[in-house]
């Protein structure tokens, strides 16, 4: 099964983080898209980690973190600078989305 995490604020990161590790411990695939202020939970190095986390893809949308002063430029190379294209992509691949 593929699991869609849609994040759009900053508040719920033991949550992601957690929900994460168990889909990908039940061999589950993980696609997290950030959006708003979501995109600030890149100030967490553990977070950005997760992109090295085999089974999970990552993508933020740009423009929310250029508009909220996110520095992108440091994340790993595997995440994913897109757009809400980006966002679509992940609804329509995934069987199951969920939004924090």
């Amino acid at each position: 099964m593929k699991l869609g995490i849609l994040i759009n604020t900053d508040r719920h990161l033991a949550y992601v983080m957690g929900i994460t590790k168990v889909a990908i411990s039940k061999g589950h695939e993980v696609i997290i898209f950030n959006m708003d202020d979501g995109t600030k939970l890149f100030g967490n190095p553990l977070f950005a980690d997760l992109c090295k986390t085999e089974g999970v893809s990552m993508s933020f949308c740009d423009y929310n973190a250029k508009g909220l002063g996110v520095a992108t430029e440091v994340l790993p190379h595997e995440i994913v600078c897109g757009s809400q294209y980006h966002n679509a992509v992940m609804v329509n691949s995934a069987d199951r989305v969920i939004v924090l």
